[in-house]
């Protein structure tokens, strides 16, 4: 039966999801299931439903960047099912979410897409007994309860929420008489092995007489307790390890471990959906399966998870607002906090780098605040390099009275940014209630204050750097395009995704006359200095022939002459148009470059395939052929380079005449916007690798006021 989501229906949308997460969970046989929406504008994947996992396990996944490396960010932007058949398949395609979920488990990750939108993506996991390989009727299952989920969503009338936390949603299971309970908890306090039974969160939920007696410790002083915590002796790392180990992999696990002073206990764990059983037996045998009892660990799991997973993560931001994001959706989500400043040192005062969960007012007043001022700690904090933690305003007032009025919240993490030695700055994380900060909180931040020092100081470089190539961009580039009488234009020129380098493509708009003009618009092999120094030589050599009154053959022919003399071991494309719009006419000659795409009229568009020669600079006596065509009033000229078309994986030919059934039906009323258009439909999901201009030409309506009469 279908769940709905209408007016009138029993369930609203948040519930009706969760139910229907869990059906497929049991439909597919899996053990975890988690559903991921999509959190517009930000571009991030927010996971809003959880089955079998505890949450905290979820702290590093559940916000993510729709370009994560991840499986189910690879299944929405390709639009397929994404299947993991074991560790080793994890570890070889996704690294960094293997380092953080070492455990051997399948998994399947499936895009939620509705209609007219795409929702999100759902993840299953099965435990490690699982096949490798999945079934065609499983990978049917698994497909068809995402369309199911795509289905409520799109018969909802109102959005679905998107809670800070996911909604945990229980998976059903049976429920025993209290006469059949009874006699078991009898059964179980005869036996000489120890019973225990752990909720997914690793609380004791039952507790058998034998299992307290072998504890050495009273059942109501553990139940509702974890037992590394309750338990000091249990207090270690690997045996908490050992507990998530057999959450995930619902596969059974075994660890011994000593109770002081001599008495050596083995855990059997037995997990299922809705719980972990637990053996316990005692004996001597038990002392050669271990090496002794470790030293306590100096941080839980779930936070040295964390940490690695921010540190991988802090390896991939680029630029300072990359790092300021990534700081927002990471960490102020795993440490609670809502607040996040970063400043640098400059000249004596803090300059702030980054900020997100302060007011503007609040935001001006932490700027630009002298080092030994005194109001805040962080003077101190850096001079010292150890990291200051203020749980609440009176505990800060006691030594900065000042401070709780500068920023107006209540808990402070004061972490110093070194760098080789060197305080560069201050990362604040901050509360809006007081907060008492863990021993294994501060565990974790001290060296996560390290990593973000590192991160910093190579997105400052890169930001610099990304300075002055945009500025060396721009100076070749036109800074603006002439205005003609009938000829509305727009130009879009898109950097690639990554990377600081600057690129060679390059465009142009000539005024020749009062009803002629040329568009030009060319490719540089290459991001380099060099790129652009090409580039500029070029359109410096086209403006000059264009100007002087050549045709458009001679215009790339002389072209060509240069550069050959030049002798550039960078290949450079380039397409050149010559637009009568008092005859609407064009001419076009084109040296390697890929065709333009011609729209007539609204319904119509097609490529103009011309006979081109070969790139500039190849063959100094290479000739350029013309081609000829009209140029009806209304009609759009698209110019483009190779980064708008070219896509890994995807037949060029065939994205071209994708893009030209596009730009036959689309809206050309507003350029900018058909340019938006144009651009999303050759990277529905963004993250364009390569360089990528467009540069649009609409001639004057037939009886507009910009029509050549």
């Amino acid at each position: 039966m279908r769940l709905r989501a209408r007016p009138g229906s029993d369930l609203p949308v948040d519930d009706a999801l969760g139910v229907a997460l869990a059906d497929m969970v049991r439909r597919t046989g899996a053990a975890i299931g988690g559903l991921y929406l999509v959190e517009e504008p930000a571009a991030l994947l927010r996971l809003v439903a959880l089955c079998g996992l505890p949450v905290d396990f979820t702290a590093p996944w559940q916000r993510l960047p729709l370009t994560a490396p991840v499986p189910v960010a690879d299944a929405i932007a390709a639009d397929q099912l994404v299947w993991i058949g074991c560790q080793d398949e994890m570890a070889r395609r996704y690294p960094r979410a293997a380092a953080v979920l070492p455990y051997p488990f399948a998994l399947a990750a499936a895009p939620v897409r509705g209609v007219r939108r795409r929702w999100g993506g759902v993840v299953l996991m099965w435990p490690a007994d699982h096949p490798s390989r999945a079934t065609t009727r499983e990978r049917h299952h698994i497909t068809a309860s995402a369309r199911r989920l795509a289905r409520l969503l799109d018969d909802s009338p109102v959005p679905p929420a998107l809670p800070d936390r996911p909604r945990v949603v229980a998976v059903d299971s049976l429920h025993h008489p209290a006469q059949t309970a009874l006699a078991a908890v009898d059964y179980l306090d005869r036996i000489p092995d120890g019973a225990l039974a752990l909720d997914l969160e690793g609380r004791i939920t039952f507790m058998s007489a034998p299992a307290a007696r072998l504890l050495g410790r009273d059942a109501d002083r553990l139940l509702g307790t974890r037992p590394w915590q309750s338990l000091p002796w249990l207090d270690d790392l690997r045996y908490e390890e050992r507990y998530r180990l057999a959450v995930v992999s619902r596969a059974p696990v075994a660890f011994s471990a000593l109770r002081p002073p001599d008495h050596w206990l083995t855990f059997h764990l037995h997990p299922d959906a809705s719980g972990i059983s637990v053996r316990i037996t005692a004996g001597a045998e038990t002392a050669a399966g271990a090496s002794g009892r470790a030293e306590p660990a100096p941080t839980t799991p779930g936070r040295l998870y964390q940490l690695i997973h921010l540190a991988a993560a802090l390896t991939e931001t680029v630029t300072t607002r990359d790092l300021v994001a990534l700081m927002a959706d990471n960490v102020l989500t795993a440490f609670g906090a809502q607040g996040l400043v970063i400043s640098i040192a400059e000249a004596g005062r803090l300059r702030i780098a980054g900020i997100h969960g302060y007011s503007a007012e609040a935001a001006e007043r932490l700027d630009a605040l002298p080092l030994d001022t005194g109001v805040t700690p962080v003077g101190q904090v850096m001079a010292s390099g150890v990291p200051a933690f203020f749980g609440s305003p009176a505990e800060l007032t006691a030594v900065y009275p000042r401070a709780p009025q500068v920023s107006g919240k209540q808990a402070w993490a004061f972490l110093p940014l070194i760098i080789s030695g060197r305080p560069v700055g201050c990362c604040v994380l901050s509360y809006e209630r007081p907060h008492a900060f863990t021993a294994d909180e501060r565990a974790v931040l001290t060296p996560l204050a390290g990593l973000l020092a590192q991160a910093l100081d190579r997105a400052r470089l890169y930001d610099t750097q990304h300075h002055l190539v945009h500025q060396l961009q721009q100076a070749l580039l036109p800074r603006s395009l002439p205005a003609l009488p009938g000829l509305d234009v727009a130009v879009r020129y898109l950097p690639a995704g990554h990377g600081i380098d600057v690129g060679g493509d390059f465009y142009d708009l000539l005024r020749l006359d009062d009803t002629c003009a040329a568009a030009v618009i060319g490719d540089v092999e290459g991001h380099s200095m060099a790129a652009a120094a090409l580039m500029g030589q070029v359109r410096t050599a086209i403006h000059a022939h264009a100007t002087a009154g050549a045709t458009p053959d001679q215009v790339i022919a002389r072209t060509n002459r240069l550069l050959a003399d030049l002798t550039p071991d960078l290949l450079v494309t380039c397409l050149y148009v010559h637009l009568d719009l008092a005859r609407q006419e064009l001419t076009l000659a084109g040296a390697g470059h890929v065709p333009p795409l011609l729209r007539p009229a609204p319904g119509r568009a097609h490529p103009l395939y011309l006979d081109p020669g070969p790139p500039l600079g190849v063959d100094a006596c290479a000739r350029y052929p013309v081609t000829r065509g009209a140029l009806p009033a209304g009609a759009v000229l698209a110019l483009y380079t190779d980064g708008l078309v070219e896509r890994p994986g995807t037949d060029v030919d065939r994205a071209t005449a994708d893009l030209a059934e596009h730009l036959a039906h689309a809206d050309a009323d507003d350029l900018e916007r058909l340019i938006d258009s144009l651009v999303h439909q050759a990277w529905p999901a963004g993250g364009h690798t390569d360089d990528l201009a467009v540069l649009l030409l609409r001639t004057g309506r037939p009886g507009s006021s910009s029509e050549i009469r």
